[in-house]
């Protein structure tokens, strides 16, 4: 089978204004960036055609390294739904070139399922993560110049807490000393840099749900303390207004197509391990303006991003979804069942057998917010139609509904019988409303515990010093009303990468908590997990080159 960067070079693409005109798109809200890209103007939502919409949540069991496919599947089952004549629309994350030049590759789905024009949204596409970058540190270069111009009296901060960004995986910029040589270049400190999908500007820019919103939430943003450890915001360094202007055109959504031609909405790359992990709220309810199915997905496993999809980005924006479609591979279940990572790929009945106990704890997890839950088995070229069917069994032996998914190699086809099941779900046995993990009135503390226990299956939780003391702020500054977003490794249920399968009875450890006033939660730092990567061995920007003018390497 070709490469994936070999489809979707060799796809015939449309337009985009014929995109935009297939949705009822007025030309006058088209913004294109060039003839395949274009932002539309985020003042086209109406919130009720939202409420009309139905709305697709695609999420996952633990994942390998290799990842499991979500992109895949929302991209096949869109393309699938489009099969049956649906108006479905994805709603997506944008990449990050930090994965994309190190493990992964790219982020636009696979085979015959992607997102196009895949190298320019795998890159640069229209400017979103470098707009918040440079938003991100233009703070911190007005906050310095705060310090500098202020050194020496009352009004200069006793902490700051901003860090910069970039978006690239470099961890040798996690800690290092700025200001140095002398007094003319700013005052010497520690700081660091994380990646920009940790960024709390990213996660402002997806929560956000108009520009009057983004301006009120960057206001919020705190930067540090005083010398009598009053909270300093961006509102008090006065910075707002012009941090606003460099996201305000970056705010609409982007649109795009699928390999089929259908509209794809593509904005916004929160990580779901170090941060909220889901696609921008304008992005999902334009396509529920626009289409009777929307299909989005949330990142790495559902103790993650379906977590925090529905703990916090459903609860801010008032949407919840019809359906969860739960992703299988048979590598993931072999891998969890005990199977050596080597040996994933091979026939192994009884490994696979092992790890349905990982797909069982989704399954319930799901359940238990009021779901109902399509488990889909995203299918590769050397499963073998036994382990298959072994799964399907097992699903309908818990009353969970099943389909099989091979839009990789099929396209849209290859998703029908899983876009039928969704249809079937949605009309016959929707989800109930959101049953939240905890209520916005629990304590911090309170909240962590209940995500760890109930989502998790641990223990309790454990806080270093240092959590600790920013708890106490935390209260102080009586924002203990706002959800929680853990940082914890993608690999486990619990905070140890190691520990694959069906981690419990085990302690979760909170390093640290950041407040992130602007986004509208706490996030909770649990192991060792870093919010700046670092590049693998090999890193994939070493298979990335331009050979007689096309791009290669990407996937």
């Amino acid at each position: 089978m070709k490469t994936d960067i070999e489809i979707a070079q060799e796809t015939s693409l449309r337009p985009i204004a014929e995109i935009a005109a297939g949705l009822g798109i007025a030309p006058a809200q088209i913004i294109p960036y060039g003839h395949f890209k274009a932002k539309i103007s985020h003042t086209q939502i109406e919130e009720s055609k939202v409420a009309q919409s139905n709305l697709i949540l695609v999420t996952a069991i633990t994942p390998t390294k290799a990842g499991i496919g979500k992109t895949t599947v929302a991209v096949g089952l869109a393309q699938g739904l489009q099969q049956l004549g649906k108006k479905a629309i994805v709603a997506l994350r944008e990449p990050s070139l930090g994965p994309c030049f190190g493990m992964k590759g790219g982020a636009c789905g696979g085979g015959y399922a992607q997102v196009v024009p895949m190298e320019d949204i795998n890159l640069h596409f229209t400017g979103d993560f470098h707009a918040i970058t440079a938003a991100n540190n233009m703070i911190a270069a007005l906050l310095d110049n705060y310090q500098y111009q202020n050194r020496g009296t009352s009004r200069a901060l006793k902490q700051i807490t901003w860090r910069r960004v970039l978006d690239v995986n470099d961890r040798s910029l996690r800690y290092i000393v700025s200001g140095l040589n002398g007094a003319s270049n700013g005052i010497p400190q520690e700081t660091g840099f994380d990646i920009t999908a940790a960024s709390e500007i990213m996660a402002i820019f997806c929560l956000a749900s108009n520009l009057d919103d983004l301006r009120q939430r960057i206001d919020k943003i705190l930067l540090g303390y005083t010398h009598d450890n009053q909270p300093f915001t961006a509102a008090d360094l006065g910075v707002g207004g012009a941090i606003t202007v460099l996201l305000k055109d970056a705010l609409d959504p982007n649109l795009v197509q699928t390999l089929e031609a259908g509209p794809a909405f593509v904005h916004g790359g929160p990580f779901a391990n170090i941060a909220h992990g889901c696609n921008s709220v304008l992005a999902t309810k334009m396509a529920m303006t626009y289409g009777d199915y929307v299909i989005t997905e949330a990142g790495f496993g559902a103790d993650l991003g379906a977590e925090k999809f529905l703990n916090i980005k459903c609860r801010q924006a008032g949407i919840a979804p019809k359906v969860a479609v739960l992703v299988a591979t048979s590598q993931a279940l072999k891998l969890h069942g005990g199977v050596a990572l080597a040996n994933i790929k091979k026939p192994n009945f009884s490994g696979l057998q092992a790890g349905l106990s990982n797909l069982e704890r989704h399954l319930e997890n799901l359940q238990n917010f009021g779901q109902s839950v399509v488990v889909t088995f995203n299918q590769y070229h050397f499963d073998i139609p036994e382990e298959i069917e072994y799964t399907a069994q097992w699903c309908e032996a818990r009353g969970a509904d099943f389909a099989l998914h091979n839009g990789f190699a099929e396209g849209g086809k290859g998703a029908v019988s899983l876009a039928e099941k969704v249809i079937e779900v949605i009309e016959k046995r929707p989800s109930q409303p959101i049953r939240h993990t905890y209520a916005l009135a629990d304590s911090i503390p309170e909240k962590i515990h209940r995500v760890v226990t109930q989502i998790y299956r641990g223990r309790g939780v454990v806080y270093s010093k240092t959590a600790e003391r920013e708890l106490k702020k935390i209260e102080n500054l009586g924002l203990s009303h706002l959800p929680v977003c853990i940082a914890k490794t993608q690999y486990s249920f619990s905070d140890a990468a190691a520990e694959i399968g069906l981690a419990s009875d085990f302690m979760l450890h909170v390093e640290n908590l950041l407040i992130n006033q602007g986004a509208g939660f706490i996030v909770a730092v649990a192991g060792d997990i870093m919010r700046m990567p670092g590049l693998p061995k090999d890193p994939q920007a070493l298979h990335i080159d331009v050979v007689e003018g096309k791009v290669i390497g990407l996937s």
